[in-house]
């Protein structure tokens, strides 16, 4: 089992640069870190898009650009992965996505995640001409152009929303043939079958009821395509070390502890804790 620490990095948290060299140091495998481009004040999505939610924390509009500090904490680390915790790429332009993400990868020697998901907040959403219900379709021509980016010397896609025309795009990823994409969201059927189309893994949440079961299927899935199942990447977010055991034997390969998005006096001491518990230290 291997172990991540995520974080909502803002103007008044931890820097990501320090932060990071305590995570590397306490044995722990990766740090991720989500992203929003801002925060329409009408506030019109309830939180996580669930009726209800309580108000949203004010961390969603503080929060530094996710690639900016992910590219701190590579510069200050040597083995820690790099998680993109997660990327909302249904709202991003593809091509300068594609860019950032391999620049990222080449420089810190292939230690990119990248973790995707759809997105909930429609008003977000709809400031970068993302049309909420278009949403996925978007998401998948966008990873198929920055596949091709990836992968190709002169790279071209012709999508059902999207294309690219024949183009030259470098560095290339250091990872080949480029980094893992893991999937943040339910496993409905057609999160499934996106995840099955084009992912490497699945980020559920440690408090999903029946997680073994939910993995099982998922990973059943993979394996009916003639992909190898087993080798799909399983990361538990918002887990608990009571939970690793359980999560363990549920067939996760990776948990992942959320901070709060304060100052290095609360928590360099969660993570004194936390590495305690795990064994790490």
């Amino acid at each position: 089992m291997k172990y991540g620490v995520f974080i909502f990095p803002t103007d008044t948290a931890i820097r990501p640069d320090v932060l990071a060299r305590e995570v590397e140091a306490r044995g722990f495998d990766s740090l991720w870190i989500p992203e929003h481009s801002h925060i329409p004040t009408s506030r019109k999505t309830p939180w996580g898009g669930q009726a209800g939610a309580p108000p949203l924390p004010d961390m969603y509009w503080r929060s530094l650009d996710q690639i900016v500090a992910l590219s701190q904490a590579a510069a200050v680390t040597t083995t820690l992965k790099l998680g993109t915790g997660i990327t909302l790429l249904a709202q991003r332009d593809p091509i300068w996505t594609a860019k950032e993400i391999a620049t990222l990868d080449f420089v810190s020697g292939g230690r990119v995640i990248f973790g995707v998901g759809y997105g909930w907040n429609k008003e977000e959403m709809a400031q970068h001409g993302t049309p909420y219900l278009k949403r996925r379709d978007l998401m998948r021509d966008k990873i198929r152009i920055m596949q091709a980016l990836w992968t190709q010397d002169e790279a071209e896609y012709e999508g059902e929303h999207l294309s690219l025309e024949p183009s030259w795009a470098w560095p290339k990823p250091a990872q080949k043939p480029h980094p893992p994409i893991v999937m943040g969201a339910a496993a409905g059927p057609k999160t499934l079958a996106d995840m099955v189309d084009y992912c490497d893994g699945w980020i559920p949440l440690a408090t999903r009821h029946d997680i073994g079961g939910e993995i099982k299927r998922v990973r059943q899935a993979v394996s009916d395509v003639g992909r190898d199942g087993d080798a799909f990447e399983v990361t538990a977010y918002s887990a608990k070390t009571h939970m690793v055991e359980d999560l363990e034997e549920a067939g996760v390969d990776r948990a992942v502890f959320s901070l709060p998005p304060l100052g290095a006096e609360e928590v360099i001491p969660r993570l004194d804790k936390w590495a305690n518990e795990l064994g790490l230290s």
